[in-house]
Formats: C-alpha cells, sequence, structure tokens
C-alpha cells in the first residue's frame, strides 16, 4: 500500500479573481509563497519516498517549498495537470455564460462528455480528464510505501469521487483547499481517505513566521 500526501498548489492571483486555470500557467501569488513556505515546514520531517508534482508554475512552486529544505527531486508529471478547459481559460463565470451559453450549462449541470471550445489549448472532457489524472496517480504510486503529490484541484476532486464511489454528476459539497495536505491510501485497487483538506498548517501564527523568515 501506498500512502499519498495529495496537495493542492498555494494561491495564484486567479484563484482569487475566481478566473478559470486549466492548462494555463499562472504562477503563485505572494500568499501563495507565504502558504508553500508553510507547508514545507508541516512535512520537514514527515519521511517521503519520493515528490512528484504537475509541470505548471503554480504546482512546481509549492513543491519544491517541499523538496528544496530536504534536498529532495521533483519529479514532473504532465498527467498530473489540471483539466484543460480551452477558451473558458482566464474567464470567470459571468464571461463564460455570456460568452458560451450553451457550454457554460452543460459545465454547471456537469456533462462528463461535454467538450468546451478550443482556445489556446484544447479543451479535455471530463470523463478524459478524471481519466488521466487517476491513471497518473495510481502509476506513480506504485512500488512507493509513502509520497508526495502535487496537483490541482480537479485532481484532487477526482480522487476524492474516486473513493467515495462519487458519481460526477454530484454537486462538489467537499472541500479542496490551496496548500492543503489530503491524505490517501492507494492499496493498488481503490483509494481510502485518511484525512481530507488539512489546513492547519496555515494558521496565521505559521504564515506570519514565513513572513519572517522571508
Amino acid at each position: 500500500m501506498t500512502e499519498i500526501l495529495l496537495i493542492r498548489h498555494g494561491e495564484t492571483d486567479w484563484n482569487v479573481e475566481k478566473r478559470l486555470q486549466g492548462h494555463t500557467d499562472i504562477d503563485l501569488n505572494r500568499e501563495g509563497v507565504r502558504q508553500v513556505a508553510a507547508l514545507g515546514r508541516a512535512l520537514l520531517n514527515e519521511p517521503l519516498d519520493a515528490i512528484f508534482s504537475s509541470d505548471l508554475k503554480r504546482a512546481f512552486g509549492t513543491a519544491q517549498g517541499i523538496a528544496i529544505p530536504r534536498g529532495m527531486h521533483i519529479q514532473l508529471d504532465k498527467g498530473l495537470r489540471e483539466r484543460c478547459f480551452g477558451a473558458f481559460e482566464g474567464l470567470i463565470h459571468p464571461d463564460i455564460k455570456a460568452r458560451f451559453p450553451e457550454d457554460y450549462a452543460a459545465w454547471q449541470r456537469r456533462d462528463i462528455d461535454a467538450r468546451y471550445p478550443q482556445g489556446e489549448f484544447h479543451a479535455e472532457t471530463l470523463r478524459e480528464f478524471s481519466t488521466r489524472a487517476i491513471a497518473a496517480i495510481t502509476a506513480l504510486a506504485s512500488g512507493y510505501r509513502k509520497v508526495a503529490v502535487v496537483t490541482h484541484g480537479g485532481v484532487l476532486d477526482s480522487v476524492y469521487r474516486r473513493a467515495n464511489n462519487m458519481g460526477y454528476e454530484h454537486p462538489r459539497d467537499f472541500d479542496v483547499l490551496n496548500a492543503s495536505i489530503n491524505r490517501v491510501i492507494w492499496d493498488g485497487t481503490k483509494f481510502q481517505i485518511l484525512k481530507w483538506a488539512d489546513v492547519a498548517h496555515l494558521s496565521h501564527a505559521a504564515l506570519d513566521e514565513s513572513d519572517n523568515l522571508a
């Protein structure tokens, strides 16, 4: 069995603005950098066999906060990227609804096979994305006892749903938080959640300490 520390990247400006990021390569903002420093300290003494990360900057920058203090290497995997939303990327909800009303409606009803208009990148359906994300995590976890996987909100969503046998038509009623630690067991067949959405390390005291170290 492999214990996976499934970690969502730290905050970005687009998170604050509620702009859809997808494959658009947005970096961490100041708050995200503070969160990453606190995350790195919280995990400093955690035994890890490997650290994996999406290759997008917001995830890789978060993984660096864990790896650098420990002197560990980060293994990048494009399979850990967020879902690609095509022309939706860079937009906020009201803009998407105004420009693409039918596609927006499909998104809101969680149509698993809907493909949104192409933008800079070719959009993935929810089915394609979830299959890709789960396959990436299960492949890289094999052969390790404990790993950290730094990724994106949509990937966390997919793992949570798989662990709880929850269909994608069900609205999200669980937290997917920036710089959160989500502890999951993979036994080669199924996921089991040990602890979800842990952000105790992001207390005001921990973040204030990050400023003192800057």
